[in-house]
């Protein structure tokens, strides 16, 4: 690698030589002519960089992307109870539904219209599922080989290979993906009498699961008696209502409609990778050509899944025709939401949810005149209440995170807001801290003289970096696993903008980790250890020295997709308002770097500014 960007470096400064010897009004910006000898020297220089840790009490919770459940446990950070309160949306966003076939003002005069086919439909919920998909990892990193086994399944080169047999039942793992067989059942392999083609349970790879994903799971489902606002009565309704992770909404529920802690009628969960599949019917019709018991009627990704009391939504069948339902705003008054709860039993788990792919499926049965046979008949219907809609990037409806956090080692308590260059950089997404980084002086905006030098030398930069080491001693004394942040984010902390220019960064994917691989940010490891972030701010550093931009304050914190800047309002420990990055604030990772103000035997990992330039003699 080095010798690469010697070579480059070297062919570059050659193509900039003939450059300024052959346009000599270029020779302005980088000094007034060539003198005998080398026209150029190339050189790397460090600059002192200053962080100071801030601590984060809170931070806005409602419209985002992504929603936290369950219990984590950090060594370094202490323990965190992540709760979700949602509305519920009707299909559509369309009030005054039907429920069966005809309307509830029409079955109201039945017994009068004269009409033999309309009768009372009866209504009666048989079940209800509240089913949140679990999230998956990116595309680009399922499936290398095609063959229908997901990476994560398939060790060493078997990833690349579709030829490989994951079950031994010798048909490779292609062979079963085209004849609709299980890769993963070794008795399965498309030529048994009674095989149909895909009408296995698919397994896959589940993200965003953190925790021992062996251990169960207890959930609890509440009815919520708290209205969520969309707009907020203190802007005359004028803006957009926001909601904290430090809001107390436990005083706000009433029917419980699942909990696993406290009744043996509600199961645990258990994380399951498996798809859950639903056939036409539990019988074959012997009338018919086909076997509707090996008909696929739906696919449900794996998830949470947990089956709710039907008692409560007996009350909004009955409320047919009624104002209740008369528009999503009358519905969300009369059933305000849920508030979903839940710990790990033996181990802490907690899940990202995606709530815009959850629901609350109401199957019913209602009675129906077949005026073909002459006689009432019962049939079944789905009723599917959505929790979070996204129309188009627009999301309808409401939710709010709330995080119940131990509080901080006091050693990290009295490392926040105290004013003084750190030693170790705490970073810690969502309730937690961020760091502000000052480059070349310790005031604010400072850097003057250094800067005014650099211009002054004539200095072309080609490159600079800003690197944190990870305080692997630290993060290893904590005891306990600790899951590093694959990627940290560094931005303009008096804006709030990004310092990378998203134009000409080079990207692999369109997946978070394959973003902007020039301005980087991605943990580098050695074995299965952080070592190390790195940050190329070339660009930045240009703008200040070249262009004559403000040597802004910087802000360090950690981010779950690097290519959503978009921030929101937080809560300091000190200052009244942050503005954090959203994808900071939905994760809930943490680690420890080091700092500026470093010593001993670790001052090597002291952070700095690296610049590599070249200079006209």
């Amino acid at each position: 690698m080095k010798f690469f960007r010697i070579i480059r470096l070297s062919a570059w400064v050659g193509a900039l030589f003939l450059i300024t010897t052959s346009c000599e009004e270029e020779l302005g910006t980088i000094g007034e002519g060539v003198v005998a000898g080398e026209p150029f020297t190339t050189g790397k220089v460090e600059f002192d960089v200053f962080a100071f840790n801030k601590g984060i009490k809170a931070v806005q919770t409602n419209k985002l992307p992504l929603y936290q459940l369950g219990a984590f446990n950090d060594p370094i950070y202490g323990r965190r109870n992540a709760i979700i309160i949602s509305q519920l949306t009707l299909p559509s966003g369309q009030g005054n539904p039907t429920f069966g076939d005809t309307a509830q003002d029409v079955e109201d005069i039945a017994d009068d219209d004269g009409e033999e086919g309309t009768i009372p439909e009866e209504e009666t919920v048989k079940e209800v599922w509240l089913n949140i998909p679990f999230q998956r990892p990116p595309a680009s990193l399922l499936d290398s080989d095609g063959d229908g086994v997901e990476d994560v399944f398939e060790p060493g080169e078997d990833a690349t290979n579709p030829n490989s047999d994951w079950d031994g039942d010798g048909v490779s793992d292609n062979e079963e993906r085209i004849i609709g067989s299980d890769p993963f059942d070794e008795n399965e392999d498309g030529t048994g009498e009674d095989f149909v083609a895909n009408t296995f349970r698919k397994r896959f790879d589940l993200d965003s699961i953190f925790g021992n994903r062996a251990s169960e799971f207890d959930l609890k489902v509440l009815r919520s008696t708290f209205f969520l606002r969309d707009l907020d009565p203190n802007s005359n309704f004028e803006e957009a209502q926001m909601y904290f992770s430090d809001q107390d909404f436990s005083a706000f529920t009433s029917n419980v409609l699942y909990d696993s802690s406290a009744s043996a009628e509600d199961a645990k969960v258990v994380i399951d990778e498996y798809e859950i599949i639903e056939f036409e019917s539990d019988e074959d019709d012997p009338e018919t050509d086909i076997d509707e018991t090996t008909q696929v009627a739906n696919r449900i990704p794996p998830g949470i899944r947990v089956s709710l009391r039907p008692e409560f939504f007996q009350e909004i069948l009955d409320k047919e025709g009624d104002s209740e339902l008369l528009s999503q705003s009358n519905f969300n008054d009369y059933f305000r939401g849920i508030q979903i709860s839940g710990e790990g039993v033996t181990n802490d788990l907690m899940f990202l949810l995606d709530l815009t792919q959850a629901n609350i499926t109401i199957t019913y049965e209602y009675q129906n005149f077949n005026t073909t046979e002459d006689e009432l008949e019962t049939l079944e219907r789905d009723f599917v209440l959505n929790l979070l809609v996204n129309n188009n990037g627009v999301i309808q409806g409401n939710a709010v995170n709330v995080f119940e956090d131990e509080p901080f080692d006091p050693a990290i308590i009295n490392a926040l807001d105290n004013g003084e260059n750190a030693s170790k950089i705490y970073a810690k997404g969502g309730t937690g801290t961020f760091t502000e980084i000052r480059l070349f002086e310790e005031t604010i905006n400072g850097g003057s003289d250094i800067i005014n030098e650099i211009k002054q030398n004539n200095w072309i930069i080609n490159e600079a970096n800003l690197v944190f080491h990870v305080d692997r001693e630290t993060l290893n004394l904590a005891g306990g696993e600790i899951v590093e942040p694959p990627r940290l984010y560094l931005y303009n902390a008096e804006t709030d903008q990004p310092i990378y220019n998203a134009i000409f960064e080079n990207s692999e994917t369109n997946e978070p980790l394959g973003l902007f691989l020039d301005f980087d940010g991605i943990l580098q490891k050695e074995g299965d250890l952080g070592t190390q972030y790195k940050f190329r701010i070339t660009d930045h550093i240009n703008n200040i020295v070249v262009r004559d931009s403000t040597n802004a304050r910087l802000a360090l914190t950690l981010t779950s997709n690097i290519g959503v800047p978009n921030v929101s309002e937080s809560m300091g420990s000190v200052d009244e308002v942050i503005n954090l990055p959203i994808m900071a604030a939905i994760n809930p990772l943490g680690t420890v770097l080091f700092g500026s103000d470093v010593e001993g035997d670790d001052e090597d990992k002291k952070l700095k500014l690296e610049i590599y330039y070249t200079e006209a003699n």
